[in-house]
């Protein structure tokens, strides 16, 4: 008998896609930003559903009422209200004081405090119990990230048997690094009771393998390709590796617009006669940017002729300010971006640009049409979306795009990006040296195969791969109407 479709795509992640802020008193509105409702926004508008997470306030107000209704987007939405406390010991906590640093392959940055994981545990089971009160007996929950890993189990506790999915948007860690976690058997655990779980890269997905071998024990595998059956701990799930996208189209078509385009004329007649070199990170110790700086620096000393030629317009997203080593890694990159600035300006020319804010939407694209050169070089990485909205954003196909071999995006751009090692401030400095002199033809020839292959692999055939792969546990969803063409899964 053929199984009915599920009523709806349930998402549960730990931000929602509208966030609230507070101003002089007064509660207002905005878009949240981040790779995550980046990429998930253009699925829920399109397919319609539930969206379940924090508007990043600790104080309660009507959502519907904020939101204009031009905006309301056409699908529900409902808040998961946090404490201060819960947002301390939960989000600023355990999950960006240890999960977060830990899976990046940063331990020496964690901080195993146990109120942390005691707080973590409330709050998830906070999430489920509002997943659990708004979802259907046939909608498919679909749980994101780090911050969220025990929703099922939750779930599983309170007598729901339906199809719960989990995706991980940061890199699962080598088992020596996963080891050092004090609840790796919990942790495990809890992620055992999804029905399928899904990484960014075979790389990610093989850790989490063998970090189930290393804590659990026997691990029985099934299958070949990108979805592997598992049975371990007398459960059967299917284990996944799904490279996350964007929305070729969209930021295709925004990008060309007449008022990004205009934009974008104006940054290059603000600094003429020179390449622009962009780089845009969020403020994070993952993102290497004391290194990117560094190399930069490196890059003006060992090639001369650069200078008063390339310019670097470094875009510092505001973060996590609250947590200590985020307050101490913005004085470093204040204190770098001014020596490098002191030592090299010149008359009408100033190598670093240092912008600390978040961008509009037009800001970014024009930003990404401007710069002749993109310098991404997180040192850990789950995928980065920026190198790839960069990319698909050079609507003339004249740019150079600088990854680091350790963002996952690197998997499917190595061919036609210059791939640096982060670490590596000489080999990063010789690839803007080559980028800089790459021939127009070299470099429209790099970047069309670039953003032919995100075209390839886009936002919404990676959300029917994941629903497709975990089909044999869960009714079969409708699969998107956007159009796209296949490639080839490497």
């Amino acid at each position: 008998m053929r199984k009915r479709s599920p009523k709806r795509l349930v998402i549960v992640s730990n931000r929602l896609p509208i966030s609230i802020e507070w101003d002089n008193g007064k509660p207002r509105a905005r878009h949240s930003s981040g790779g995550l409702v980046t990429a998930l926004g253009p699925i829920m508008r399109q397919r319609g559903g539930l969206w379940i997470g924090w508007p990043g306030s600790v104080d309660k107000v009507d959502l519907g009422r904020l939101i204009p209704a031009s905006e309301k987007p056409n699908y529900g939405l409902r808040p998961v209200w946090l404490t201060s406390d819960e947002r301390d010991k939960f989000y600023l906590g355990f999950s960006n004081e240890v999960i977060w640093p830990l899976f990046h392959a940063l331990q020496t940055v964690c901080n195993f405090d146990p109120e942390f994981w005691t707080m973590y545990r409330r709050v998830n089971r906070k999430y489920a119990q509002v997943a659990k009160r708004h979802a259907g007996k046939d909608d498919y929950i679909w749980v994101h990230d780090y911050h969220l890993i025990l929703v099922a189990q939750e779930l599983r506790r309170t007598g729901v048997t339906g199809p719960i999915g989990f995706f991980l948007h940061i890199p699962f860690p080598a088992p020596d690094i996963f080891v050092k976690m004090p609840w790796r058997r919990e942790i495990l655990e809890a992620l055992l009771e999804y029905d399928i779980l899904g990484f960014q890269t075979v790389q990610h997905r093989r850790n989490f393998i063998q970090c189930l071998r290393n804590v659990i024990g026997d691990v029985g595998l099934e299958g070949k390709g990108h979805v592997l059956r598992l049975k371990v701990a007398g459960r059967r799930i299917s284990v996944g590796y799904f490279p996350i996208s964007i929305d070729y189209d969209q930021f295709a078509s925004e990008a060309g617009a007449e008022a990004v385009s205009e934009m974008a004329r104006n940054v290059r007649q603000q600094l003429p006669d020179r390449q622009l070199v962009l780089g845009i990170d969020r403020l994070d110790y993952t993102k290497g940017i004391p290194y990117k700086l560094d190399a930069f620096r490196n890059a003006l000393l060992r090639y001369p002729e650069l200078r008063e030629r390339i310019s670097l317009v470094q875009v510092l997203v505001p973060s996590r300010a609250d947590i200590a080593p985020y307050h101490d890694l913005k004085i470093e990159i204040d204190r770098l971006v001014g020596a490098i600035n002191g030592e090299f300006t010149k008359s009408g020319w100033i190598p670093i640009h240092y912008i600390f804010r978040h961008l509009d939407r037009v800001e970014l694209l024009a930003l990404y049409r401007a710069a002749g050169i993109a310098l991404v070089t997180p040192l850990e990485d789950g995928m980065n979306l920026v190198a790839k909205e960069y990319c698909v954003s050079s609507v003339e196909e004249d740019s150079v795009l600088i990854l680091s071999e350790f963002a996952g995006a690197a998997v499917q751009l190595q061919r036609h990006a210059l791939i640096v090692n982060p670490y590596d401030r000489d080999g990063v400095a010789d690839a803007i040296h080559r980028a800089y002199h790459m021939p127009q033809e070299e470099r429209r020839q790099r970047m069309h195969r670039l953003r032919r292959s995100i075209q390839d692999q886009n936002i919404y055939e990676w959300v029917d791969d994941f629903l497709l792969a975990g089909a044999a546990s869960a009714p079969r969803l409708p699969a998107t109407s956007k159009p796209v063409r296949k490639a080839a899964r490497r």
